[in-house]
């Protein structure tokens, strides 16, 4: 198999259901085409919004609160720091390698960003820019030790893990913190935007996505190359649509609790930067060299070196992106909790952004993901604890069934990675 082959087989996989690279001249044709890919073992994120559905049904018929637009708002702030450290190790794992620091990478560059608003009285957008620089020097670091020298990921990482833990404590102290309560960092988790300028973005958001895919349909079919049918075509615009206004309708309804004296109402800031940055990712991923290289190179590395892609670079800058988006995520997190301690990123952050990765569909074997899936999962993971929360269970229960979720993702990456062997894919 050539490695152009390859590469398209693992676009194909990349892209899920909405793929295109395959003919289907009706819907029923892309239905059967659909079931015959997963039999063939590529699942995409379907496990997850699956097992999204089920948590929504189970928690939504035990508890009258979950469903309410003030949990839903809390769910799509508690998600967000999940999501964006994910979408970063989206990258790190599409190489079949891990990263165990990028939790306290974003502590780390959380720290640094504190610091530089409170000691030094920076503007927050060059705290921020400070705070995502270490997270690329750290990422420079880390990439060039495991492409340069050839130390494995799991061994490299680890040891980032130990030794950025000194980072905040060295500069906090132990059983210090720093207040994070700059206006507009702070205001991501707690402020939500004007709910005017909400329905403009969502109507962009749909009308440019309509107007995009349109385009691509008309451009594949006019030059004769493969292409979806219209209908669904249709039919994707036609969800999407829902999706988002439904969702934006139901965020800008007052949702405080005694709305009488006061209003709470629109989407909150922290959703609009990750609907950013899994834009941002997704094209770069499905639409630039880089992302084809990433893919090639996650699929057979040795492959990729002998048609002439730098191996090295690619590998280094995966470890960038991911470090750089670990700082995003401390930032966020940050934001929700309005501190930075010695112990933020050391906890279950990261466990929790590899699980997220995982369940979302992207592999543990490399080659095969979508930043989607990281969104995806990130919400199945920051649904567990929300809605057992709202049943008052202990917290050992939040551990085990985000546990058992996780090794569930994995055994069904682990099936689908054999059926699509033995499928010859």
């Amino acid at each position: 198999m050539t490695l152009q082959t390859e590469t398209t087989d693992q676009q194909s996989a990349a892209h899920g259901f909405d793929n295109d690279n395959r003919q289907a001249a009706t819907i029923g044709d892309a239905a059967r085409d659909y079931v015959n890919r997963l039999r063939g073992g590529d699942m995409g994120s379907l496990p997850a919004i699956l097992g999204l559905v089920v948590l929504f049904g189970v928690f939504a018929s035990l508890n009258d609160q979950f469903l309410t637009t003030y949990n839903m708002a809390n769910l799509v702030v508690q998600a967000g720091s999940i999501c964006v450290l994910a979408m970063g190790l989206v990258f790190v794992l599409l190489l079949g390698e891990i990263d165990l620091s990028a939790g306290v990478a974003g502590g780390a560059a959380a720290t640094i960003t504190a610091l530089m608003l409170i000691d030094y009285d920076w503007t927050w957008w060059l705290a921020t820019l400070a705070g995502i620089a270490v997270g690329a020097v750290i990422g420079t670091v880390i990439g060039s030790l495991v492409a340069l020298l050839g130390i494995p990921s799991f061994v490299v990482t680890l040891a980032f893990f130990l030794a950025l833990q000194a980072v905040p404590l060295k500069l906090i102290g132990s059983g210090g913190s720093l207040r994070f309560n700059d206006e507009v960092l702070r205001g991501l988790s707690i402020k939500n935007v004007p709910v005017t300028a909400g329905w403009i973005a969502a109507v962009l958001i749909v009308a440019g996505f309509a107007a995009l895919s349109l385009w691509r349909y008309r451009s594949r079919a006019s030059r004769g190359l493969v292409h979806q049918p219209l209908a669904l075509v249709v039919i994707q615009i036609v969800v999407l649509a829902a999706i988002v206004l439904g969702l934006t309708a139901l965020l800008s309804t007052n949702r405080a609790p005694n709305p009488a004296v006061f209003n709470i109402s629109g989407i909150p800031w922290v959703a609009p930067v990750v609907i950013a940055l899994l834009l941002f990712w997704t094209f770069v991923l499905t639409r630039t060299r880089f992302g084809r290289h990433l893919y090639a190179v996650g699929g057979n590395a040795e492959a990729a070196r002998r048609a002439g892609i730098n191996v090295t670079r690619i590998k280094i800058a995966a470890f960038v992106i991911a470090s750089s988006m670990a700082a995003v995520s401390g930032l966020l997190a940050a934001s929700y909790t309005g501190k930075v301690s010695p112990g933020s990123g050391g906890g279950n952050e990261l466990l929790y952004a590899v699980g997220a990765a995982v369940i979302g569909g992207t592999s543990l074997f490399g080659g095969r993901g979508r930043a989607i899936d990281a969104v995806v999962g990130g919400l199945v993971i920051a649904t567990i604890p929300n809605g057992l929360g709202l049943l008052n269970q202990a917290s050992y229960i939040n551990f085990l069934v985000t546990g058992g979720v996780l090794l569930l993702a994995a055994s069904v990456d682990a099936v689908s990675r054999r059926r699509r062997s033995a499928a010859g894919v």
